[in-house]
């Protein structure tokens, strides 16, 4: 598909949200005050606002492969100490997918380049949890359990940051939530590990 039909996808978007309301984009660059900080997977089928059904605004992103969160990943660093300390955000959502490409890619064999390094610790989940992986009847079973496991190791990290834990010790009300969707029913599960004090 040639880059240009979405300029013209983009006009047609934006004259139907003038017709809905003509002050909708006025409105959206007036301020940015979103509720919500979401950490997903760059996987194009799980677009945050899509699948959550919020409009622009109301949710501030970060999207790597595999949602992952480094204490030392400046990029992530800087977007949730930017969410949490300017935006205000009450709730931060670590979101995962079954099926995810890089944990897939984690677990096979083949080597690929600088993304190895960038997927170790998923595979070192993998050895963690060897017993109970190996236990389940099929591989995309095992494929998303470790795609479950890696959203709540992922909470942990955040949630032992040093931004997360000079604003809970300052008395922010912010929790973390993980969370996974299937794309093969477009529904959100609720991994039920929150961290984190509830706004």
């Amino acid at each position: 598909m040639n880059p240009s039909i979405l300029l013209e996808r983009n006009v047609a978007w934006a004259r139907e949200r003038l017709a809905a309301d003509p002050h909708y984009f006025s409105r959206l660059a007036a301020q940015q005050s979103p509720a919500y900080l979401w950490i997903g997977c760059s996987d194009s089928r799980v677009p945050a606002n899509v699948i959550t059904g919020l409009d622009p605004g109301e949710v501030f992103v970060h999207r790597n492969v595999a949602n992952m969160i480094y204490t030392a990943d400046i990029n992530c660093m800087s977007v949730v100490q930017f969410a949490v300390e300017t935006l205000k955000v009450r709730h931060i959502i670590v979101c995962g997918h079954y099926g995810c490409g890089g944990v897939t890619a984690a677990i096979d064999t083949e080597q690929l380049g600088l993304i190895d390094h960038w997927l170790e610790p998923i595979r070192e989940l993998e050895r963690t949890n060897g017993q109970e992986l190996n236990a389940l009847k099929s591989r995309t079973q095992m494929v998303d359990r470790l795609c479950e496991l890696n959203v709540l190791h992922q909470v942990l990290n955040l949630s032992n940051s040093p931004i997360l834990k000079r604003v809970w010790d300052a008395g922010q009300k912010v929790s973390v939530h993980g969370w996974i969707y299937s794309v093969a029913d477009g529904l959100l599960r609720d991994l039920n590990c929150t961290q984190g004090t509830m706004p």
